[in-house]
């Protein structure tokens, strides 16, 4: 049995390798020519399945390490009675913890306090049940938008899309779709911009398509929003230069590239390979993987609550360091932008989830262990 695999995906060459022949490729090289002879197919969100890629060849399983599909042509694969997993929920932690940093680095870039401050959480899956604990944890009042889990649940927390427009910071985690009734391409276009609270901020974490780039970045010029955090863009990776250097933080969509997110859509997809096969799995992961950069944080920061918070996690996760790298991209040629951009993501550093850290506390700071906890820390 022959496998293709994206040489970036953690583990994944030694991985798959116990279930057949295993050819890694980078990503631009996964092409219809290298899929011609190939069994298994387990890419990422770059590549695009499809009938142009897989016509003619024997594939008969694509995995791809992700939560999203929009990459893939499901009715395609569904058609050709090709099997497909996909990671749901692999990286949820990671960017759950992506929103707090950015959180609280907004509350200090712009020197405002979270505490009483509203944050809309549009979409309530895997990611933004998780954002709603991190919300209450920094002392937000938390509003919730879901409308297929409203339907399904009848649940009176989950609000009216315009009842969340005007809170303080909306936080986008929907799947990007373009038909039916909750399609969400061009999700937030200048209507509903523009309806948002004057003085608001957006964080989009979910797909750059469901945010109308002219729109936002209109509304940024205007400062009609005081603030966005965008790790999704329009046309990735060939992004708009301009509306990076508009936004408050910039990211290279790696809000869910922890080390332990990729790994757990290595061991999903794993898993549900050999389930196709109908072999025992015998890889699990998680105690292969490093330690991380900072294992122990001692608090001896002497300050207000969040500016604590945001030290503390910024030593485990910086999201400014990742907003000064894409902000490079700027000064590259135009023609090498999206090269710099591809490669701030297959080359993107180790960073382990929260969980991975131990915390010791003085005396006088006991009282933030429920919200270390809460945001995934282990407190000592």
């Amino acid at each position: 049995m022959h496998i293709v695999i994206d040489r970036n995906i953690p583990f994944g060459e030694r991985v798959f390798s116990t279930l057949g022949e295993v050819t890694a490729l980078e990503t631009v090289d996964i092409q219809a020519s290298a899929v011609r002879n190939a069994d298994i197919l387990v890419i990422r969100s770059e590549t695009k399945v499809n009938a142009a890629l897989l016509g003619g060849s024997p594939v008969r399983f694509v995995g791809t390490a992700t939560i999203g599909t929009d990459h893939v042509d499901l009715d395609y694969l569904a058609r050709c009675g090709i099997g497909f997993a996909s990671a749901p929920g692999c990286n949820a932690n990671s960017v759950a913890e992506y929103v707090a940093a950015a959180l609280l680095t907004l509350s200090q870039r712009l020197r405002f306090s979270l505490a009483g401050k509203s944050l809309g959480i549009v979409g309530i899956g895997n990611i933004g049940s998780k954002v709603v604990k991190v919300g209450e944890a920094l002392r937000m009042s938390v509003l919730q938008n879901d409308p297929p889990l409203a339907r399904q649940t009848g649940n009176a927390c989950f609000l009216p899309l315009d009842a969340l427009m005007d809170v303080d910071v909306l936080t986008l985690h929907v799947p990007l779709s373009r038909t039916g009734p909750d399609a969400t391409y061009h999700f937030f276009d200048a209507a509903r911009i523009g309806a948002m609270k004057p003085g608001s901020m957006l964080i989009n974490a979910s797909r750059g398509a469901v945010v109308d780039t002219a729109a936002i970045g209109n509304a940024l010029a205007r400062k009609h929003l005081a603030g966005a955090v965008l790790d999704v863009w329009e046309k990735e990776p060939t992004i708009n230069a301009g509306l990076l250097s508009q936004v408050t933080i910039g990211t290279a969509h790696v809000a869910g590239y922890s080390l332990d997110g990729k790994v757990n859509a290595v061991r999903m997809i794993y898993r549900a390979l050999c389930d196709f096969l109908h072999v025992q799995s015998i890889w699990d992961g998680w105690d292969e993987l490093p330690a991380p950069a900072n294992p122990e944080i001692s608090v001896q920061v002497h300050g207000e609550r969040e500016g604590v918070l945001q030290k503390v996690i910024a030593q485990c996760y910086d999201i400014e360091l990742d907003d000064s790298l894409l902000r490079e991209m700027i000064a590259q040629p135009e023609d090498r932008r999206a090269g710099y951009f591809m490669r701030l993501r297959t080359g993107y550093r180790m960073r382990r989830e929260f969980f991975a850290t131990k915390i010791d506390l003085p005396p006088e700071q006991r009282e933030l262990t429920d919200t270390l906890k809460t945001l995934g820390f282990t407190v000592g």
